[in-house]
């Protein structure tokens, strides 16, 4: 989406000033996304399936016969709503046969990259194998290659092959989905399903890697939510050294230069205030220097 979406629109937004302006000498016409699995399978959510087709200057193609569903995927998409509606949406990219915006992107299903062609040390194209379901012993649908090769030219390579979130030493962990057990964000003992007191988890380890920025933040304020109210029960830390005055002695004796939440502030009514200037929700600095300018003039 930021390859090909324009450089203007995105001046409506917080996105730091120096990135629109790279975009601007950008030469990308052609975005081509590979999914290793079928349709059915793809991870995405359907806002963000939708939100390509509402670019400004970009179609989004599809074959409808790359979105064509074996009897496998067909049973599994009655069961998985989310899936149904990405289908749809896909069906409906597929039936817009003509190309007509400057900028395009392309979702190809049941591709598989094998191998980054060079030519004197410049990215030239990948080569891509065609691959067909299958179900392994867990009942999970995988790739299977079926032989047939094919080339795509291309002078950029970008990887996005998912996230799994990673077992700290002593916190429950499910090792299936690559989440910590938690219900509402309390961390919970696997085995029993007890809360482990004092312990939260948020984001892509309580839920997996899906979703958009709307999605973290009901996430988080329900973590929160779990945090806050179990507050009073708590057992604190006993330990002198703990408090933040006497942080903030260390800090100084040390002479570091630290920044505080009523900096943070400063910092924050800067940028909202330059980008209304602008028209915009912010204009975002970027560099320590600038902030701890900013912030020391306005202390």
């Amino acid at each position: 989406r930021m390859l090909v979406i324009s450089p203007d629109a995105l001046m409506k937004t917080d996105i730091a000033d120096h990135a629109p302006e790279k975009l601007r000498q950008s030469r990308i016409r052609e975005v081509i996304v590979l999914g290793r699995r079928g349709a059915a399978q793809a991870a995405f959510t359907n806002p963000e399936i939708k939100e390509l087709g509402r670019l400004d200057g970009v179609d989004v193609l599809v074959d409808p016969h790359n979105i064509e569903l074996d009897p496998t995927s067909m049973a599994a998409l009655e069961e998985d709503r989310t899936a149904k509606a990405n289908l749809e949406c896909l069906h409906g990219y597929a039936a817009r046969s003509e190309r007509t915006a400057p900028r395009c992107i392309s979702i190809r299903f049941l591709i598989s990259p094998v191998e980054i062609v060079g030519v004197n040390g410049r990215i030239a194209g990948v080569r891509i194998e065609h691959n067909e379901l299958a179900t392994d012993p867990n009942g999970g649908v995988r790739p299977k290659g079926t032989g047939t090769f094919e080339f795509i030219e291309a002078s950029l390579v970008l990887r996005s092959i998912g996230y799994r979130s990673v077992p700290i030493e002593g916190v429950p962990f499910d090792h299936t989905t690559s989440t910590i057990s938690n219900i509402s964000g309390r961390v919970v003992q696997q085995s029993t399903g007890k809360v482990v007191p004092g312990e939260y988890v948020v984001g892509w380890a309580k839920r997996g890697p899906t979703g958009l920025i709307g999605n973290n933040k009901p996430d988080a304020v329900a973590t929160v939510a779990s945090m806050l109210a179990d507050l009073p029960t708590l057992q604190g830390i006993c330990d002198d050294h703990r408090g933040l005055s006497r942080i903030e002695v260390e800090l100084r004796e040390r002479d570091i230069d630290y920044v505080t939440y009523q900096d943070w502030k400063i910092l924050d009514r800067c940028e909202v205030a330059c980008g209304a200037r602008q028209g915009r929700p912010r204009i975002k600095v970027t560099t320590v220097p600038e902030m701890m300018a900013i912030i020391r003039q306005g202390r």
